[in-house]
């Protein structure tokens, strides 16, 4: 949403809008950053005496799951604005980037122990199968139940080893993202101060 007013001979200043909805470990960040590219938080947007000058109205669609939508507005008479959208958007790209490395963390993980599960429990069905044929076959089953058990506890640690394999791999990753966060910042605080 942006607001067309300027600020003309009676005093008025105009402001142009923009609502966000990020995760919530973002917030912080997001509310840091966001006046190093000319946004304040808009104070039309309180809802309750306490509630920060951002915080999402009561019972939006705002407040559901892991995000929350956050409000701010700037100057439209604001100088350097065209720049300073520009590292806006790199800021956001940045965040994105995190956001995609973070998720990578566990997805090879998931994938790895889901597939070790399945073949798990598809030598305990065999087992199953070994034991309620005519005759029960004992020997096959006790062959056949060994890897599917092996198959339901190791996911666990296969999990948490391989997610920690790639935590010691994107975690530099992410730090430099959060380093350019860092300059875009000054460099957009520069065109403002």
């Amino acid at each position: 949403m942006t607001g067309e007013a300027k600020k003309n001979d009676s005093g008025y200043m105009g402001f142009e809008y923009r609502e966000i909805t990020v995760s919530k470990k973002y917030i912080s960040l997001y509310m840091d950053s966001y006046p190093c590219f000319g946004w304040e938080p808009d104070p039309n947007r309180r809802t309750a005496p306490g509630d920060s000058p951002s915080a999402p109205l009561k019972g939006t669609r705002a407040e559901n799951g892991d995000r929350k939508t956050l409000y701010f507005r700037r100057k439209r008479s604001i100088s350097n604005k065209v720049e300073l959208t520009r590292l806006q958007r790199n800021f956001d790209s940045c965040i994105k980037e995190i956001e995609e490395l973070n998720r990578s963390k566990t997805a090879a993980a998931l994938m790895i122990s889901l597939l070790v599960g399945i073949v798990g429990t598809v030598f305990m069905a065999g087992s199953v199968f070994a034991v309620t044929a005519e005759p029960p076959v004992l020997w096959l089953t006790i062959l056949l139940a060994v890897p599917g058990f092996a198959g339901w506890i190791l996911p666990y640690f296969l999990y948490r080893w391989v997610t920690r394999k790639k935590e010691a791999e994107i975690n530099p990753l992410i730090e430099q993202k959060f380093d350019e966060i860092y300059r875009i910042c000054e460099k957009g605080s520069g065109l403002l101060y």
